[in-house]
């Protein structure tokens, strides 16, 4: 079967599913919303201080950074489960998100002394970021690696990459609301790892759990 073919079977495949696939991704990631909610407010939940926090521009900035990443994502991964959808405008405001932290980080860097660099990169919570970031995440990514499977994508490995910065981009936003470092030197730098952890997690699941 040659490839375009194959394509055409696939893209027949993913619409004749019980629900269209545009309100299915919709739908999924309203559970997986409910699901990163339920474990944060179950675990650690919001910072005690949240009120004030969110008067202050570095605290409000990592909500920037995660939506950015969250929304950016969700249009990926949405053309990813699509066989022969156009991914290449997706694939481009995937760059907004480390955008707007090097942005951040730069700023940062000049309004803050040199001998201050070192304590804002590593906080307080790196290993309660790097944890719960992942462990608030896991279940939105089986969630969406679950609705790979219910598209068609032709590129399971990347599209389960997506599917974990999906996944990494929720978790961070939830997390953000408990986070008690606010500095984009700690946002950029462990935020990201944690994130990537999710991102390997999905790619990896992509290759087991979405071929075709």
């Amino acid at each position: 079967m040659r490839t375009e073919d194959l394509i055409k079977a696939l893209d027949a495949d993913a619409r004749s599913k019980a629900m269209p696939l545009g309100p299915a991704w919709w739908a999924a990631f309203g559970v997986a919303a409910v699901v990163a909610a339920m474990v944060f407010f179950m675990t650690i939940g919001p910072r005690p201080d949240i009120m004030p926090a969110m008067h202050t521009m570095r605290f409000m900035s990592k909500f920037v950074f995660t939506l950015a990443l969250t929304t950016s994502a969700f249009a990926l991964i949405r053309a990813l489960s699509t066989p022969g959808a156009a991914s290449r405008r997706a694939k481009l405001w995937m760059l907004v998100a480390p955008a707007l932290v090097v942005i951040a980080v730069i700023l940062e860097l000049f309004a803050v002394p040199e001998a201050d660099w070192g304590r804002r990169l590593v906080g307080s919570n790196m290993m309660i970021c790097m944890s719960f970031i992942p462990l608030i995440g896991i279940g939105p990514l089986a969630i969406f690696l679950g609705m790979l499977r219910y598209g068609a994508p032709t590129r399971p490995v990347l599209a389960g990459a997506a599917a974990g910065l999906l996944a990494g981009g929720l978790a961070a936003t939830f997390y953000a609301a408990h986070c008690f470092d606010d500095s984009p030197l700690f946002v950029a730098t462990w935020y990201t790892i944690a994130i990537a952890i999710l991102t390997a997690l999905g790619a990896l699941g992509g290759r087991l759990f979405v071929r075709w």
